[in-house]
């Protein structure tokens, strides 16, 4: 892997850096968690408040990541980040809850959320959601198996689609009258409800939609210039973001009223009713579609390459079968045991408890990440950091608290939600001993007869 990164070529400049982060962000939340923070905060003023907020953790977190990004430009991501901090014991287990977890709960949530806006399309029944949600993720599955190009493909389309709904809302929506005023001053929380505890569940339902800045530092090692452009590009990148999701619920709050949005998935479409009439209304939808699928396809594109990685380090049980690649150079199995894990979390047909549980296990990772940064710059100063977190350390100082105010408001209001997340975690405590016992992970296998380690042949990347 190694050798992989020295021959990555630096031809990455700020553009493409900013689009990855608005690109590999702006997905499903923006249309289907207005019914979520709507339904806790149950007013405007505070709606408003909560989405800021998680933008500006989101910056500081988005900032704080980088600079293991820059320091650690490696194939796994947050993964490598733990594990160069903490030891390959936190290493494994962040790479087990993103492959068992985290993605596959991503592309069953993405899933529900398109099946609900398919059906609400085509006016079918709420029973066949869940039906459409499987079938959607089968289909991405598939053409992923077939090349990186086909995936590709899907991706660029689906760039474009996602930015016409959302400018279509913003542009005539503020042009339609609405039921109510939009009332931003004082901050207050919605009848029978306590300020503090609506705005962390609030809070916690943005984090979902903010979700997925981390993926920005995959590419940190190919940038020109990551000390200079990989900050920028995370921080404009989110505040464009940020400014996208406040103007966009605003517009939701303008035309409809708070209690037709608050647990209503289909807000968005409902909204662009009454903006567009029923022909608009479909033809908006029809981008909604179109932009969810291509969030599917991202994180599906993307998740393959966990499991994959840790096949090959013998980090899973049946690692080589992991590892194998089809004729395409495509993780075949990789994709099935994660579409498999995803489809049976669909059955739920919980959008929001899927949601849920999986920022929480991502949050535990990101906020040891946060930690990292500040556990480096004292134990590995002479380590090369192409970038450094600016106002060090206030702002990853501000990374971590949003991080654990974040776990504690999931934990203390998803409890069931957590704790079946931290149980699926913890299952990856054995097999980590069982596997270390085996394999000493770097290519070696424990021969238990003669106590000797028996070098095998890896498959270069």
């Amino acid at each position: 892997m190694g050798d992989q990164d020295v021959k990555l070529k630096k031809t990455i400049g700020f553009f493409p850096a900013f689009a990855t982060v608005t690109g590999s962000v702006i997905g499903t939340g923006v249309f289907f968690k207005a019914s979520a923070v709507t339904n806790y905060t149950g007013s405007t003023s505070l709606t408003m408040l909560v989405w800021v907020l998680g933008g500006f953790i989101t910056i500081c977190a988005g900032l704080t990541g980088a600079e293991l990004a820059a320091a650690y430009p490696e194939t796994g991501g947050l993964t490598k980040y733990i594990e160069h901090s903490y030891g390959g014991f936190w290493g494994f287990m962040a790479g087990w809850a993103q492959a068992i977890i985290y993605f596959p709960a991503n592309v069953a949530a993405i899933s529900i959320a398109f099946g609900t806006q398919f059906t609400h399309l085509f006016t079918l029944s709420n029973s066949w959601i869940v039906p459409v949600a499987i079938l959607s993720a089968l289909s991405v599955t598939s053409l992923n198996w077939i090349s990186a190009k086909v995936g590709g493909r899907v991706t660029s389309i689906s760039l474009v689609a996602k930015l016409i709904p959302l400018a279509l809302i913003v542009l005539f929506g503020f042009m339609h009258k609405g039921p109510v005023e939009l009332s931003l001053f004082p901050v207050v929380a919605g009848p029978h409800r306590n300020l503090i505890t609506a705005m962390g569940n609030g809070l916690l339902a943005t984090m979902f939609a903010y979700d997925g800045w981390i993926h920005v530092g995959n590419i940190s090692g190919e940038m020109k210039n990551p000390r200079k452009d990989l900050p920028k590009a995370i921080s404009l990148g989110i505040a464009v973001i940020m400014l996208v999701y406040v103007l966009v619920n605003a517009v939701f709050m303008y035309v409809l009223p708070i209690n037709q949005i608050a647990g209503n998935l289909n807000a968005a479409s409902d909204a662009s009713t009454m903006i567009f009439g029923n022909m608009g209304s479909k033809l908006v939808t029809i981008g909604i579609l179109i932009s969810v699928y291509g969030g599917l396809n991202g994180y599906t594109m993307t998740s393959m390459r966990i499991p994959y990685i840790m096949g090959k380090e013998h980090k899973l049980p049946f690692g080589d079968t992991f590892a194998k690649l089809n004729k395409a150079g495509i993780p075949w199995a990789a994709g099935a045991i994660q579409l498999v894990i995803a489809c049976l979390m669909m059955l739920t047909g919980e959008f929001d408890a899927i949601t849920n549980m999986l920022i929480f296990v991502i949050w535990v990772f990101y906020v040891m990440a946060f930690i990292a940064v500040i556990k480096l710059r004292h134990t590995q100063p002479e380590l090369e950091r192409p970038y450094k977190v600016p106002l060090y350390p206030i702002i990853p100082i501000i990374a971590i608290l949003g991080g654990v105010f974040i776990l504690v408001c999931t934990l203390l209001t998803e409890f069931v939600t957590t704790i079946i997340g931290i149980s699926v975690t913890a299952i990856g405590v054995p097999i980590y001993f069982y596997l270390k016992n085996k394999w000493n992970f770097d290519g070696q296998k424990v021969d238990k007869k003669s106590k000797s380690m028996t070098k095998l042949e890896v498959e270069p990347e």
